[in-house]
């Protein structure tokens, strides 16, 4: 983990600073090439490559009939619960559907002399949902990507994991999956986006993956719909002297155990704060069982810059636009009007990022990579799509038929002027 202070200096240009707001460009070249090879073979040969890759980078041996999952494994997982667990899943289900039914859109109309304007909101008919596995399971990612989609009506629900374990499938029987398959990476996005023999076509793809899923969702964007770019988790704290070192690098540590790609950032005006941070983040480290990964996360990305005060770590941070972003300071409130882009804003010393991941009800579906500039949390809306309608009287038509003429003519559209002109006529 590095230190580096960004203190008297035209900060922008700091090279690792730069390196790590470039990460997602970074990652893209490394990987592309693998993802556009894997897509093509998934969209020629269908199940045929599924099963190929899934030997390869799984390990499973499947067949066309192996695929999926059977419905009773989903409510076995479920019945074979502990208790403790089964609880939490359940309160967890029960606290994102209350937090995102807020999101619902509704269908609108609105009546002029003669004309009938309005919106018609309809939710997507089949959707796909990408949760990862293979390092680690992830219930709280089903709960997060299924509980909008069935708050908004869709009617299909397709998820696709590597190597569900019974925790992933009781999840998906809570939150109310349709169908499961055990395949993942690359080849599983590009099944979903083109389908196979056995795997259904989806209109949208959600769900967050690593750096090969983020590359495939992008480059089949167009095919399919998309969330967003989520690629590998990042963390970025903003801490004052203060906070407890300790309580700091535990946050740091929970993104970097995540994935070898996982970004950890400190922001701090104390360079002798930073420094305690790093020496809690390697103690820690030592008895950590995912110790291996989140050490090459952190050799690779994880960083503490030292900033000349808050409000300087606040632009600093809108130039990284970071998946999570946590305040750790005296008056946390305060520097909330000047953070623009992060996926989700984390206000406390005990407002750590973990409770936002499994129970406090908004999304951990988030935008990594810098793209929090543009995207948002994934929520209801991400499962709606909207029809325009339009409906307009004899009356009305004489009250906007000559303005619609004008602007036809002035585009030099003939056709169209036409088309209003000969009813003018009638």
């Amino acid at each position: 983990m590095k230190v580096v202070d960004l203190r008297n200096r035209a900060w922008r240009f700091d090279d690792r600073l730069r390196y790590l707001a470039s990460r997602g460009d970074i990652l893209a070249e490394e990987y592309e090439g693998s993802v556009k090879e894997i897509i093509s073979q998934v969209r020629d040969r269908g199940n045929e490559a599924l099963i190929e890759y899934t030997r390869k980078f799984d390990g499973l041996e499947l067949t066309q009939d192996t695929l999926e999952v059977p419905y009773e494994e989903l409510e076995n997982a479920y019945e074979e619960l502990e208790e403790k667990v089964k609880e939490a899943l359940e309160i967890a289900e029960e606290r994102i559907r209350v937090f995102h039914e807020k999101q619902l859109e509704r269908s609108f109309f609105k009546e002029e002399e003669g004309i009938i304007l309005g919106q018609k909101v309809l939710p997507l008919e089949r959707v796909g949902v990408y949760v990862p596995g293979g390092k680690a399971a992830y219930p709280s990612t089903v709960l997060m990507n299924v509980v909008p989609a069935v708050v908004a009506g869709v009617e299909e629900i397709v998820m696709v994991s590597p190597k569900p374990n019974r925790y992933t499938l009781a999840a998906a029987y809570i939150a109310g999956v349709s169908r499961v398959f055990q395949v993942g990476g690359a080849q599983a996005v590009a099944a979903l986006a083109y389908g196979t023999e056995t795997v259904p076509k989806v209109d949208k793809i959600v769900g967050p993956g690593n750096i090969y899923v983020a590359l495939a969702k992008k480059l089949l964007f167009g095919v399919v719909d998309i969330d967003m770019i989520a690629g590998p988790s990042e963390i970025l704290v903003i801490a004052d002297e203060g906070a407890n070192p300790s309580w700091v690098a535990s946050d740091l540590l929970s993104q970097a155990e995540h994935d070898e790609l996982a970004a950890s950032i400190l922001l701090t005006p104390s360079e002798s704060f930073a420094n305690r941070v790093k020496e809690h983040v390697y103690k820690i480290l030592e008895s950590m069982e995912r110790r291996d990964i989140a050490a090459k996360s952190l050799e690779r990305f994880g960083t503490a810059f030292i900033v000349e005060d808050l409000y300087h770590a606040c632009e600093v941070a809108n130039f990284i636009a970071p998946e999570h972003l946590q305040v750790m300071t005296r008056e946390p409130m305060a520097l909330l009007p000047y953070i623009k882009h992060a996926g989700a804003i984390f206000l406390g010393d005990y407002t750590t990022e973990p409770l936002g991941d499994y129970v406090l009800g908004p999304n951990h579906t988030l935008p990594t990579g810098g793209t929090a500039r543009f995207f948002s949390p994934l929520g209801v809306y991400d499962f709606l799509k909207r029809s325009s309608v339009l409906y307009v009287s004899e009356e009305g038509f004489k009250r906007v038929s000559d303005l619609a003429e004008a602007i036809a003519m002035a585009e030099g559209l003939e056709a169209h002027a036409l088309s209003v002109r000969i009813r003018m006529k009638e």
